[in-house]
């Protein structure tokens, strides 16, 4: 027994002093010289961060770093703003890669600090993957099955040969948010084993999805196990539904019933009260919309496999047979998203959520699952079914709702985006919404219709970027037609342009032909930003001439730019559209502001996740947990009550999306309730703690 025990204390020695014989990486002491992602000060062991913009700041370590032996990166952090939280990301990799897509050798992770925080963060890193092609078969995913084990985005990193060591924020920083990092340092010891799932080599591991559209390996509050679970969901449900009827001042339409009753027009409209803009009811009550997008019982489709998409079918255990009740959710759908599959060639995908809604309710669970989503909304506090959701579930009458579409037409050659920008100078562009005004006429003329989105998320870029894609488009393209005609009244000949422009065009219509474009610089520049202002005019233009022409009366809503979109773009926007529209994924809204335009602004989407539930990934802002997901949400809310152009936010979305990704891979945690049509209970308690209250909040400042 005393050799043995000899023999294990010699083991731990030199186990100890492998360990010791490599000092701890001082990352500031070694690399005098690193990449600063916005204003950076070194101050001792201390960097002073300030973010110059709403994306990244922090530091980037570049070297060649083998950590063999090394078994984390700490450092402390502090988040000096009062108001706002910070995002952060740690992370290693083997080359410069990016975070967005599955690319191998690279692990991070993400830190939310919370307004005046000060915390020191342990990153540990993970050992080889002892199976890389399991990980290597993970496809069409955001987040894979590995980073909800680990907490973490892991890809097959090599320890042994690191190139850059990052320290950065992460989307929903705030411009001029300060921060600090503290001695950051790569530390000795032993690396904690995997979890046993990334043990599995492929036989064993795949397939990884169960019947409900779950990970099979985890468990967590709520999972559904077998069918019967569902009944005891339901029953759980009904109670807290009954215990919760809705908000007691709210108008037939969710309006402020207790406010000063208006003008009734028999539509939603919209009226500056008292200095804060609002949306008035057709009662005539004011109205603020607490809203959510995509109202369907298809949230959860997923690819399985197509022209561009290798087969997926072995991620999924228990798939039914043709023939089966359950083959029909081969076939059910988004409405407004099926187009998006169609156009990166996915022709084959499963519906998980509606099959567990056929699960839960039975046959006639459409209906069923309607009826409980409008009970829903009012008991969660919610006056509003926003856009992108299923159209029979919102002609109920029964909430108000929001409805968008997009022009489809002639795109502009070069533009991307989700789709191109559609050429407002080709005639199908009327066309198109002409088609989609008639084809929507049961929605123009409902009260309970606020009004439309058109478009969504335009990648409208700088102030000549329309124009340069113009120049480079081919010679049919009608914008161009329209800008060379421009160019022509301005300058008369194409000498005259050549010389403003330092061009050597030989004449007009080799301008036309041209596809290489121009530089905008000097009075290039000038001109293509005028012209770029012409595009985006008759955009606007035309869908406001088809609205007062198809839909006398009903809302423009706006195009819900992404985040931020350039000056010229908001400016002209504000001239034709009743509402603008953002959708902004921030923390808050505090820093939120109209630009000096006095209109109504409605946010179109935002969204908190976290990766305690099943989910491969916490969504496009991290809150860690459902609790604090809940108070962020509340927190959302509250900013946006306070701001006085804001007329209403609208959360994305009804329900998770699927585990194993959408079209585009996006597989957030993001519901008000999972996959499995079982509430999140802790966000839903905080979102009715704030939507109870919207109207004493917004109307009075304060909760009654």
């Amino acid at each position: 027994m005393n050799r043995i025990i000899t023999i294990l204390i010699m083991h731990v020695v030199l186990l100890g002093t492998a360990f010791a014989q490599k000092a701890p990486i001082d990352l500031l002491k070694q690399n005098s010289k690193f990449d600063k992602i916005g204003r950076v000060i070194v101050k001792g062991n201390t960097i002073d961060i300030i973010s110059l913009n709403f994306s990244r700041s922090g530091v980037a370590f570049r070297g060649d770093y083998n950590l063999d032996g090394y078994n984390r990166l700490e450092f402390t952090v502090t988040n000096k703003d009062a108001k706002y939280p910070l995002q952060l990301i740690a992370a290693i990799k083997n080359s410069d890669t990016t975070f967005r897509e599955p690319v191998k050798g690279i692990h991070n992770r993400k830190y939310t600090i919370q307004p005046g925080e000060r915390r020191k963060i342990v990153f540990d890193f993970i050992p080889a993957l002892p199976h890389p092609e399991v990980a290597g078969d993970f496809r069409l995913m955001r987040n894979n099955p590995y980073s909800l084990l680990t907490k973490s985005y892991c890809y097959d990193v090599d320890l042994n040969s690191i190139t850059m060591v990052e320290i950065t924020s992460s989307r929903g920083t705030r411009k001029g948010q300060r921060w600090s990092l503290e001695s950051p340092q790569i530390l000795t010891g032993k690396l904690k084993p995997l979890p046993e799932p990334m043990t599995r080599g492929k036989e064993d591991f795949f397939p990884f999805i169960d019947q409900y559209g779950q990970f099979k390996y985890l468990d967590w509050k709520n999972k559904i196990h077998k069918d019967t679970d569902f009944k005891a969901a339901i029953e759980t449900e009904h109670k807290d539904l009954a215990a919760h009827p809705g908000a007691k001042d709210w108008s037939k339409y969710g309006g402020y019933k207790k406010g000063p009753k208006l003008k009734a027009t028999g539509h939603f409209r919209i009226q500056k009260v008292d200095g804060k803009w609002w949306m008035v009811d057709p009662e005539g009550y004011l109205f603020w919309s607490n809203g959510v997008v995509r109202v369907t019982s298809s949230s959860a489709v997923t690819p399985l496999q197509g022209e561009s998409l290798e087969n997926r079918r072995h991620y999924f255990e228990d798939m039914p047979t043709e023939g089966t009740p359950f083959a029909q959710f081969y076939r059910t759908h988004d409405a407004l998203l099926k187009p998006y599959y169609t156009a990166r060639g996915i022709d084959s995908t499963y519906d998980f959520s509606s099959a567990n809604c056929y699960r839960k309710y039975g046959k006639n669970y459409k209906q069923i699952f309607a009826e409980m989503a409008h009970r829903r909304l009012k008991s969660w506090g919610l006056n509003t079914i926003a856009n992108s959701s299923d159209k029979d579930i919102c002609l109920m009458d029964k909430t108000p709702y929001i409805d968008r579409f997009e022009v489809v037409s002639r795109p502009l050659e070069g533009t991307s985006g989700w789709w191109p920008f559609m050429d407002p100078y080709d005639d199908s562009f009327n066309t198109s919404l002409k088609a989609q005004f008639e084809s929507r006429q049961r929605e123009v003329q409902d009260p309970w219709c606020l009004g439309l989105f058109v478009d969504n998320e335009i990648k409208w870029n700088g102030v000549t970027y329309l124009a340069e894609m113009t120049l480079k488009a081919p010679k049919d393209q009608p914008c161009k037609i329209a800008m060379t005609e421009w160019l022509k009244k301005q300058y008369t000949t194409i000498e005259a342009l050549n010389t403003a422009w330092n061009t050597y065009y030989a004449s007009w219509d080799e301008m036309l032909y041209d596809r290489v474009g121009v530089k905008a610089v000097g009075k290039t520049a000038e001109d293509l930003r005028q012209f770029n202002r012409q595009i985006i005019q008759k955009y606007f233009t035309n869908i406001r001439e088809a609205f007062d022409t198809y839909a006398p009366g009903v809302l423009y809503m706006g195009c819900r730019f992404a985040g931020t979109a350039n000056q010229d773009v908001i400016g002209i926007a504000s001239k034709y559209c009743d509402v603008i529209s953002y959708n902004s994924y921030q923390y808050n809204l505090s820093e939120f502001h109209a630009r000096d335009m006095d209109k109504p602004i409605m946010i179109g989407e935002y969204h908190f996740g976290a990766m305690d539930r099943g989910m491969f990934h916490a969504s496009l802002i991290d809150a860690g947990s459902q609790e604090q997901r809940g108070k962020m949400m509340k927190n959302y809310i509250t900013s946006a009550l306070s701001n006085p152009n804001i007329i209403g936010v609208h959360w994305h979305q009804f329900a998770d999306q699927a585990t194993t990704g959408r079209f585009d891979g996006e597989n957030f945690q993001v519901g008000l309730t999972d996959c499995c049509d079982t509430p999140y209970y802790e966000t839903i308690f905080m979102l009715r703690a704030v939507g109870y209250q919207i109207y004493p909040l917004r109307y009075h400042g304060t909760e009654k």
